[in-house]
């Protein structure tokens, strides 16, 4: 699969454990040229080496500070001209909403896990348009707690829902500039997003016993369907929730 010749954008690399990072050394062993972004100064020390080996632009970008997302774009537009694809992988909430109950979240809370998880995306798709005038793939990850109830996932599981419902409706209007907008809803993987989650290390031993192939997913085969979206292979994919989990969304489950 080749990606010679196009510039894309990875932002959500927080460590080397990340999915974003895997699909990053996917995107650069297939040739396409990147940017890559950090959260803060402390993420930085994590995410520069990591760039540096891709030979990656590294820009900053908490996208809760204002103009920091609108930097980025501007600093890739004086610098390419053109982008060709967009991989979000970032999600955001307070640990009393992560670790509470739905019916007791705060609206400020909600409100900052939707700006970071969901309308982040919403954000680029507006930014990266203009830069995609030959057409492009923006692709966002989300997680099966958006479809159904995953005890301990608590605020994100809506949020992730809007995420889903937002790839759709991007998809519709970017469709005819030859945008192309799609999800990876990807099974349970230990990364440092996860470590906010309680009880983690029991949703992975039933996403294992649960899935029909009966075993969890690693991060590189996440990365490889994030390169399928990003190539021309997926010319005719938009608008689609891709499950890389191992079969688990077709058994479904509920913790008790």
């Amino acid at each position: 699969m080749d990606l010679s010749g196009r510039r894309g954008l990875v932002v959500g690399v927080a460590n080397a454990d990340s999915l974003a990072w895997s699909a990053t050394r996917h995107f650069r062993n297939a040739g396409a040229e990147l940017a890559m972004t950090y959260y803060n100064e402390k993420a930085r020390s994590f995410v520069a080496p990591l760039a540096e080996e891709v030979q990656a632009q590294l820009l900053p970008c908490n996208v809760l500070e204002e103009g920091q997302l609108e930097a980025v774009f501007d600093a890739l537009r004086d610098r390419w001209g053109r982008l060709d694809f967009v991989f979000h992988s970032i999600a955001s909430a307070r640990k009393e909403d992560l670790q509470g109950r739905l019916a007791d979240c705060s609206g400020v809370g909600f409100a900052e896990a939707m700006l970071v998880s969901c309308h982040s995306f919403i954000r680029m798709a507006k930014l990266a348009e203009p830069l995609m005038r030959e057409g492009g793939s923006l692709t966002t990850v989300s997680y099966y707690g958006a479809e159904k109830v995953v005890e301990h996932y608590n605020v994100m599981g809506p949020v992730k829902a809007a995420l889903e419902a937002s790839v759709r409706y991007l998809a519709h209007e970017l469709g005819p500039a030859r945008i192309r907008v799609n999800a990876i809803s990807a099974g349970p993987v230990r990364t440092r997003a996860a470590s906010g989650i309680t009880h983690f290390d029991e949703l992975l031993d039933e996403a294992a016993r649960r899935s029909p192939q009966r075993r969890t997913v690693d991060g590189c085969e996440v990365g490889r369907v994030a390169l399928l979206l990003a190539s021309p292979y997926a010319s005719a994919i938009t608008g689609e929730v891709v499950h890389v989990d191992a079969g688990f969304h077709v058994e479904g489950m509920v913790f008790h």
